[in-house]
């Protein structure tokens, strides 16, 4: 404690704690201590529970930004000679070293999951995150109300971009399209690569025509400017379809299905274009 506390033993001994050492938690420490003395066991408290109990330095040049020694403490009844509680010892642990690793080991597992997840081309989500992030909203709105609605788009002649320009310059395209999409949707829409030069949005909710606005928005965001690329300038176009959710049809892989029957009239009716799916004439039932 002399070393640590820069109190000599002198200075500190028949003093008030808690007048000594101004930053401790005073109501949650004499809690601590209360209870060894009314159960007279003994009490525990880790550092992910509470940091550091005393401000003591570290004395460490690498902590990941921590400020102060990080500390397990005991707090251990001493009886008397009738098995009553006279005194409670607080031992003092230093985990800063144990906290470090801790710290970076989760940060390190926090990026691996966000790695995962994320296409690496486009920065935007892959497939199966972001497969797995509509299901649970349509789970989600099934169980509590509301509504989602999805928008899928492609590239239009994206195979002819590639081929008469090369891979890198179609690898371009993919990202300025991901780059103008992000400046279009709310933070609160979910966009990932679903494979190739498709893309799919999903908008919790969003009802059908402010979904058909965002669908035209993005169209035109992204075939407005043409993609420049080292002495490449070439225009670029997309087709969108898109549905939303019903009452009866809350299923994630059925309205994946509408929209992309939609996404496929907008490509026979000329390409570069949004089409609703709700507004597609309904088939009749086959006998």
């Amino acid at each position: 404690m002399e070393v640590h506390s820069d109190f000599s033993e002198n200075e500190i001994i028949g003093k008030n704690f808690f007048e000594c050492f101004k930053n401790i938690p005073q109501k949650w420490l004499e809690r601590k201590i209360n209870s060894v003395f009314l159960l007279n066991h003994e009490s525990y408290t880790s550092w992910e529970q509470r940091p550091y109990l005393l401000q003591f330095s570290h004395g460490r040049s690498v902590t990941g930004h921590l400020g102060f020694m990080y500390q397990n403490c005991n707090f251990t009844p001493i009886c008397n000679q009738d098995n009553e509680v006279e005194y409670v010892c607080i031992t003092i642990k230093d985990m800063t070293d144990i906290a470090i690793s801790t710290m970076q080991l989760k940060e390190a597992c926090t990026e691996l999951e966000r790695i995962s997840s994320i296409d690496g081309l486009t920065q935007l989500y892959n497939r199966a995150h972001w497969e797995k992030a509509f299901a649970n909203e349509v789970e989600r709105i099934d169980r509590y109300g509301g509504k989602v609605s999805l928008i899928i788009f492609d590239m239009d002649y994206f195979k002819s971009i590639n081929d008469n320009n090369g891979h890198l310059f179609g690898d371009q395209v993919l990202k300025e399209v991901a780059n103008r999409c992000k400046n279009v949707l709310r933070s609160v829409d979910v966009i990932g690569r679903y494979g190739g030069e498709e893309f799919v949005v999903f908008l919790p909710e969003t009802n059908i025509q402010e979904t058909a606005l965002v669908a035209e928005k993005l169209r035109k965001n992204i075939c407005d400017t043409p993609v420049y690329y080292e002495d490449i300038t070439l225009p670029i176009s997309i087709s969108a379809g898109f549905t939303t959710s019903a009452v009866e049809c809350n299923d994630f892989e059925k309205l994946l299905r509408q929209a992309d029957i939609a996404l496929y009239q907008a490509k026979a009716r000329g390409r570069n274009q949004c089409v609703n799916y709700l507004k597609l004439p309904v088939e009749e039932p086959k006998e």
